[in-house]
């Protein structure tokens, strides 16, 4: 059985008018597959970067990384899932700006009763993210409670959850954010320390909050722009964790410059190389489903959007208007 559904897709590569909405057939699911019916669908910057090609992928695609709704139909060899679940997911392929998809089974979890599915799309992917690089990307020696870190883009959708989540761990977060209204976001939700970049030096800063010393591990998802301050900003055998490029990707740097600057590590990791298995995509879920529903960790959703409206959203991603998580709505 075939149904005709919207979906947002891209032809060539470019800006948020590249985006169109379009019908298309979604079938029956395969071996190891599931349809699921959207309830609401994440945004996140990476859709960006696959938007503009940055991230290149065979067109013309669906973009869209996380999604939450109801399991439609389950093919065969899937065991987790049943017809009518509630769902979510962050996922490869990419495909989540539609109304429903089939799509590989081991990438979706049950979503527990207790959290909406505006905050089971909101949640995947940067909830996700926050718990392999909190708790799996440390720096040598791991983290303990009262050790100093830096994360940028505090007051964003992985930000607020990074802040949430690290002081539930006892760590002292030191978040950068721009203006005042994003800085005190941040406090809000855990932060111990937030530094303005549009009228502070962070690097200045962290020097003055830690007493000289430098944070264990600093979590960077803006790139190009941060990077030489990022190092700085570490002691020794501090570990510098680049898991985005908002501002562009890091150019090419001397990697003997780490030595001098204190033996420093810097990895690149990526959230899907955590999400290889079906097993471990199922202990990293409960881990955030737990946090969120022990209130330690809320999911705050300050955008809205209907999934035609899509191109507005990636207009207002981009220019910095938005706040904490945002949702499409099919």
């Amino acid at each position: 059985m075939t149904t005709t559904i919207r979906t947002i897709q891209i032809a060539e590569f470019g800006g948020p008018d590249k985006l169109q909405v379009v019908n298309r057939e979604v079938g029956e699911p395969g071996p190891g597959e599931i349809r699921i019916r959207h309830k609401a669908v994440g945004l996140n910057y990476i859709d960006v970067y696959m938007r503009t090609g940055l991230y290149p992928n065979a067109l013309p695609m669906t973009l869209g990384m996380e999604g939450a709704g109801v399991v439609e139909a389950v093919g065969e060899g899937v065991s987790h899932l049943a017809l009518g679940d509630r769902a979510a997911y962050a996922s490869q392929p990419p495909g989540s700006y539609c109304e429903a998809r089939v799509m590989p089974a081991r990438c979706v979890v049950k979503l527990p009763d207790a959290i909406s599915f505006e905050e089971g799309a909101a949640m995947m992917l940067k909830g996700l993210t926050v718990q392999y690089l909190l708790n799996k990307t440390q720096p040598q020696g791991g983290l303990k409670a009262g050790d100093f870190v830096l994360f940028h883009a505090a007051a964003g959708g992985v930000g607020l959850i990074a802040c949430q989540w690290a002081r539930a761990m006892g760590l002292r977060l030191i978040g950068t954010a721009g203006g005042a209204d994003k800085c005190k976001r941040a406090l809000e939700h855990g932060a111990s320390y937030v530094i303005d970049y549009r009228s502070e030096n962070f690097v200045e800063r962290v020097k003055a909050i830690t007493g000289g010393m430098g944070v264990r591990a600093v979590y960077d998802s803006i790139g190009k722009d941060t990077f030489e301050g990022s190092l700085d900003c570490l002691s020794p055998f501090g570990l510098l964790a680049t898991y985005g490029n908002a501002s562009g990707p890091v150019p090419p740097f001397n990697l003997g410059a780490l030595g001098p600057k204190g033996s420093l590590y810097v990895t690149r990791p990526t959230l899907f190389t955590h999400l290889a298995t079906r097993q471990s995509t199922q202990v990293m879920a409960d881990d955030l489903f737990g946090m969120v529903t022990s209130g330690r960790v809320k999911i705050r959703i300050d955008q809205r959007y209907p999934l035609d409206q899509v191109g507005r959203a990636h207009g207002d991603l981009e220019s910095r208007k938005t706040t904490g998580s945002t949702v499409l709505l099919p």
